[in-house]
This record gives C-alpha cells, structure tokens and sequence, in this order.
C-alpha cells in the first residue's frame, strides 16, 4: 500500500500498536469508574479525579519523553515508554486505596503523555509523503481501537475479572518492546538531523513559534474537550441514566469504536485529497445534528446509531491531527512539540469528567444535557478556529 517496503510497514504497525493499547490501558478506567467508587466507598464524581489527573500529567510526559526522543532517538525511547506505562498499570491494579491510585493515575499520565508526540513523530517521518493522511487516520484510530479494546474486555470479561483484573490486562502493551527492538528501524529524518549536529533546543523553538504554538495549543483544548467531552463518560450515562447492563454497555461501545476506527482513517485519508483544514471542518460539522440522537436516542438501537455517527465525525476531525501537527514544526523538533501541544490541550480538557459528572449529578444524573451542550460548543469553537491555521498537505518534513 502506497509504496511501503517492509520496514516502514513494521513502523506504521508498531506506532499504531503503541497508542492503541496506550488509549485501552487509559480507558480500561472509563469502564470501572463507578465500580472502583463501590469497592472504595466513593462518589463516582470523587473517582474522576483520576481521570483529571492523568490527562494533567500528560504534558509533562510529553516534554520528558519527547526532549530525549530528539537527543536518543525515537526509537529507544518509545520502548522506555511503553515499559513504564505498563508496569504501571500493573500497580494500579494492586492498589490498596484510592490515595494511591490517584498516585498511580498520575504517573500514568506522565508516562501516557510521552507516547503519542513520540510514536507520531517516528511514524510519520518514516512512511512515504503521499501516504501521511491515510497513516495520520490510522495512526489515531488507534485511540478508538483501543477504547474498543477496552469495550469487548469490559463487556465479556469483567465479571470474571473485576477492575483489579482489567489493569492487570492493561500490562499487555509490553509485548510490543520486543517487536519494536528487532523490526523497526530509527527515524531517518532524526538520523539526518543527528548527523549534521542539529541540536534540539526547545526554548528556542517555543520563542521563534510562539504565536503558532498558541494558536495550535487553544485549537487542541477544543479538540480534547470534543474527544473527552463525547467519550469518557458515555459508559458511565449508559450505566447511571440508562441504566444498561454491563454486557449491553459493552457492546455499545465496541459499536461506536469500530466507527471511530471508520471515521479516523476516511477524514485522514480524505484531508490528503482536499487538504487538512477542510477535512476537520467538515466533521465537525457534522457533529452538532449527530449530536441529538447521540444524546437522546430513546432506545438502545437508537443511541447505538447516534453514538456510531458522533464517534465518526469526531474521530475524523482528530484522524487529520497527528499528520497536521507534525506538519506544522520544525523536524528537530517534532517528537517534542506535536505532543506536548496535544497534552497542553488536556490540560485545560481534563475539567471535561469533572464538569461533566457534578453537573450531571446535581441535575439527578442527566449526563444527556451536559453532555450534548459541551460537545455543540466545542465543536463550533473549532470550526471557527480552522481558518485562522495553515494548511499543511504536501510539506516535506525535512524542513
């Protein structure tokens, strides 16, 4: 496909692989929210926390990571990463309080956040030009694939499991190092970078592109809230609102995600042929008139095919990302900067569970409003902020 001999292809299947089972390991936590507030005595609304504590933390990884991906190479350190995280999750499951599982969920944060600007970078600075939206489409659909992941795990397995059970699951990822030793070669554009001495300097690149590092960090605060905002407590609305069983949430779940998957490689693949700017702002169009039955649907049937339509249009508009953010900076330091910006964007996006399940539970549990109104806003507010970037399709990451 598009010219890709076999080394780039180990590239593009571990990149994929990595923040696949990275995003299952995260949401591993959506699915058990209320079940870990039972076993612990707690307000779903208090569980959260952790939620907010791992997308805080995420930038710091990112920049952690990321500096010594642009100094070692992004190779050695992806595999760093994925060891910490899953040794991690490993922890989380043994935790004997919610203490130290927000300790936990913390680190995890740190070690998440590193994953996706490294992963990215090394994917898409390997792959054929003519190939970056399709692999920027596919690159994100990694999120929902693992979101899915978790969906047929929690759906299937739980009640054999438990939640302990569902983290120790999540050491999986750690399979990947040994593929990822023996298969997949370093960037060339890092080796060329390495090779004339090009040093990485982020303060320097932070005041040469502040104005664009702004302007992307404020797009990706929405961005996240509209990923977040429709996702991270959509099991918890089927469960408390609904009040679906456990095998029917699942399923839903593994509907919405095998769309997302769907959605996140057509807009990435489409934003190759009529640029990346519009490909975003035509999904997120389409997300407010998604967003009614999304929200509202009266039956299962119903809010299956609204979660299906919403996780399409917002999984495309984020398929575009990985391949536009890349695009947008400077090669010596892209394992760095597309990743923190992205992380920065969690920052303020990590509200979303917070907000989202105090406002629900003091309106008796109506995650359905709060929900639909967040998710309409954020996606108006990119579609106003789309025009104001540059479009990327055709740079060479070279330059």
């Amino acid at each position: 496909m598009f010219g890709w001999n076999r080394k780039q292809f180990f590239t593009a299947s571990s990149c994929f692989g990595a923040w696949t089972l990275d995003a299952f390991d995260y949401f591993i936590l959506v699915f058990v929210l209320s079940h870990i507030a039972e076993d612990f005595n707690a307000e779903i609304s208090l569980v959260s926390y952790a939620l907010v504590l791992t997308l805080v933390c995420r930038p710091l990884g990112a920049y952690l990571f990321g500096k010594y991906a642009e100094i070692h190479g992004r190779k050695p350190v992806l595999m760093m990463n994925i060891l910490v995280f899953s040794v991690i999750e490993i922890l989380s499951g043994f935790t004997p309080n919610l203490t130290i599982f927000f300790i936990l969920r913390a680190l995890y944060g740190i070690a998440m956040g590193g994953v996706w600007g490294v992963s990215s970078s090394l994917a898409m600075e390997t792959i054929p030009d003519r190939a970056r939206g399709f692999m920027s489409g596919l690159f994100q659909a990694g999120y929902p694939f693992g979101y899915l992941i978790a969906g047929v795990v929690y759906g299937y397995f739980f009640q054999y499991l438990g939640w302990r059970g569902m983290f120790m699951i999540g050491a999986i990822p750690i399979l990947l190092i040994p593929y990822i030793y023996f298969f997949v070669e370093e960037s060339p554009i890092w080796k060329a970078n390495n090779a004339k001495n090009k040093k990485f300097d982020f303060l320097a690149s932070i005041k040469t592109h502040y104005k664009l590092v702004i302007y992307l960090v404020i797009l990706m605060i929405a961005f996240n809230f509209l990923s977040h905002g429709s996702q991270d407590l959509y099991p918890t609305f089927l469960k408390e609102q609904k009040h679906f069983d456990v095998r029917t949430i699942g399923n839903i779940a593994i509907a919405y995600n095998i769309a997302a998957i769907f959605g996140g490689i057509f807009f990435g693949s489409l934003s190759e042929k009529i640029g990346r700017k519009k490909a975003i702002s035509i999904a997120c169009i389409l997300v407010i008139p998604a967003t009614y039955l999304w929200a509202y649907g009266d039956t299962v049937l119903a809010l299956t095919i609204g979660a299906c339509i919403m996780q399409i249009m917002v999984q495309g508009a984020w398929g575009v990302i990985p391949t536009y953010l890349n695009e947008n900076v400077p090669s010596h330091t892209r394992s760095t900067l597309p990743g923190l910006i992205y992380q920065l964007g969690n920052v303020i996006a990590s509200a979303n569970a917070l907000i989202q399940t105090k406002t629900a539970e003091s309106m008796g549990n109506n995650y359905a409003v709060v929900m639909s109104i967040i998710i309409v806003v954020v996606a108006f507010v990119i579609i106003v902020l789309i025009p104001f970037g540059k479009e990327t399709k055709g740079t060479d990451l070279h330059h």
